[in-house]
């Protein structure tokens, strides 16, 4: 299609004859696109509206540096100042957390567009596998800004975190001081964490992102239904600009918009300064590592934090290749039926992810005498082998029933990706002190 759309540039009305002159912009498109893409039911606009959070967040970012003091000793009175002494720099400080915050949920959105919409399957897998890179690098640049403000909300949502990598076997040990910089968290923590955060992943994110949007561009652009493989007549094509730009101009400036807004109305929490004699209780991660602290609530560590992630993430990077035979229609779930289908996972995910953790509560308030089985058995290989042989046979059903395996694949990211939500909701929302289960609110 790409290849196409190079060809019809010439003869599309407004395009033909027009000077190069936009220069990088219209670099980032075709000259001409298909007016079908346009539709924002296509893209959301979430592929931009994450790079626009992202890019706020960096300019957000050097201002403060301006102010900022990358030592254990003074980071946080130099927070502490920038917050209540300089002009707009709550403001500042609020607006950078909302972006970066914004930036990686925006991204897990577009991740999830992509894998409805088909846009992962070849020849587009190369790109989804760089999405995952680019993914990860956000991640990465969240959690290492999370602990500059040397407080004690951001030293205990690291040291916690980070705490989990003693649970890998035999590695454990050398991967808690690679991450930590030491034994513990401390001011070598912060001084690689802030490398990390101002220099190596911003300028690698601006290396590969250029990589991203020519990998989108040479394979034509939004994934669009192709009937019969027939390519997207001329006709059918209006020139990128003003049509294109112009709509993400707007998205863009909606976006900062409600950044900004957001920061004005929600100051970014900063509490006393770091302590590591005194632990707050609850003591929880980011946000975005919540849905993985709340397996090490309910699961054997030993699965919880080193089977389940780099399986999960295995098959995140196999996904392109389950459905390799099949050729997407770029609709959402692929068909209705893999849309009901979807539907049936997402709410079967969510109803047996609560139950999970209802029962998981009752039981760890149980006296330990009632175990009778070993934690890494009874709360570690049957809790997954059953959960495997929940999701096969419903997916073998499936398939007996018509479904596609490309269907079926999406099914089950449905329902992976609501319990991983289940379980984020329960952690950020309804841990209370000692991590037992509470309500969000006070009941009189």
């Amino acid at each position: 299609m790409a290849a196409e759309l190079r060809e019809v540039d010439a003869t599309v009305p407004g395009v033909r004859g027009r000077p190069r002159r936009e220069g990088l912009l219209l670099h980032l498109h075709p000259r001409a696109v298909p007016a079908e893409a346009l539709r924002f039911s296509r893209t959301l606009g979430l592929g931009g509206a994450a790079l626009v959070l992202y890019l706020l967040a960096v300019a957000t970012g050097l201002l403060l540096l301006a102010a900022y003091d990358p030592s254990a000793e003074r980071a946080h009175l130099a927070v502490r100042v920038l917050v209540r002494e300089v002009p707009f720099g709550a403001f500042v400080r609020s607006a950078h957390a909302w972006a970066a915050d914004g930036a990686l949920a925006v991204t897990l959105l577009h991740l999830l567009r992509v894998f409805f919409r088909g846009g992962h399957l070849p020849p587009r897998h190369a790109n989804w596998l760089l999405g995952l890179v680019l993914l990860f690098l956000v991640i990465a640049s969240a959690y290492t800004g999370r602990l500059l403000p040397w407080d004690q909300l951001s030293f205990w949502s690291v040291t916690i975190s980070s705490g989990m990598l003693k649970y890998v076997p035999l590695l454990g040990p050398p991967l808690l001081r690679l991450a930590r910089g030491g034994a513990e968290v401390g001011p070598r923590t912060l001084s690689l964490f802030f490398g990390l955060h101002v220099a190596i992943l911003p300028f690698t994110l601006f290396a590969l992102l250029p990589v991203h949007f020519w990998l989108v561009r040479k394979a034509g652009g939004v994934l669009l239904p192709q009937p019969g493989g027939v390519a997207v007549p001329v006709r059918a094509l209006t020139p990128a600009s003003p049509n294109l730009l112009l709509r993400e101009g707007v998205a863009a400036l909606v976006t900062i918009a409600a950044v900004l807004i957001l920061a004005a109305v929600a100051d970014a929490p900063l509490l006393a300064q770091a302590n590591p004699g005194m632990s707050p209780d609850p003591a929880k991660g980011p946000w975005y590592l919540m849905g993985l602290q709340e397996l090490l609530v309910h699961l054997d560590p030993a699965f919880a934090a080193v089977v389940i992630p780099p399986l999960a993430v295995g098959l995140t990077v196999a996904l392109p290749f389950f459905g390799r035979d099949e050729r997407h229609s770029a609709a959402w779930f692929h068909s209705p039926r893999g849309a009901r289908l979807a539907l049936h996972a997402a709410v079967a995910g969510a109803a047996l992810t609560a139950a999970a953790v209802l029962l998981g509560e009752l039981l760890r308030r149980a006296p330990a005498r009632l175990s009778l089985l070993p934690r890494w058995v009874g709360a570690g290989v049957l809790p997954v082998l059953a959960l495997a042989a929940l999701v096969g046979g419903a997916g073998w059903l499936a398939r007996g029933r018509g479904a596609s395996r490309l269907e079926v694949v999406q099914a089950v990211f449905a329902f992976a990706a609501v319990v991983v939500l289940v379980l984020t909701a329960v952690g950020v929302f309804l841990r209370g002190p000692g991590m037992a289960l509470t309500w969000p609110w006070k009941v009189p």
